[in-house]
């Protein structure tokens, strides 16, 4: 079965709404730090999603990303089922890497709450380096 996958992609920043649940947060109603990484994955997940672009479907064409770097930035609190925005955004594509930047927004007043980033290397089936397939890059690089 042939994979397809787009020409490029068109959209380098997308958003979406996160509700903080009562399991990711401790006995404060404060979500737990260990949460953010698994949001901002959501946050890349569906960046590829809105170029059209299923993860399943990159690994079925033997493309990996694995985080190679990630820093977070913790601003303010984030507490129990308070709506947020997560802003991401892909900031930088090279041969092996790409990387994101990562806003979360109190959805209210659009306070910024946590920033983050991360570096995502390239690898191939084997787990070896590979390049960033010509598809990753946006259409003006």
């Amino acid at each position: 079965m042939e994979i397809e996958l787009p020409r490029y992609t068109a959209i380098q920043s997308h958003t979406i709404v996160v509700v903080p649940r009562y399991a990711e947060t401790d006995r404060g109603g404060v979500v737990h730090h260990s949460v953010f990484p698994v949001w901002f994955e959501m946050g890349r997940t569906e960046l590829l999603r809105a170029n059209g672009i299923v993860y399943k479907n990159l690994e079925a064409a033997g493309v990996f990303f694995v985080v190679a770097e990630l820093r977070i930035k913790y601003r303010r609190p984030v507490f129990y089922d308070e709506p947020l925005r997560l802003e991401t955004t892909c900031s930088r594509v090279t041969a092996a890497k790409v990387e994101h930047t990562y806003r979360l927004l109190r959805e209210r007043d659009g306070l910024l709450l946590t920033e983050g980033w991360s570096v995502l290397a390239c690898l191939d089936a084997n787990r070896t380096v590979r390049r960033v397939p010509e598809f990753m890059y946006p259409p003006d690089a």
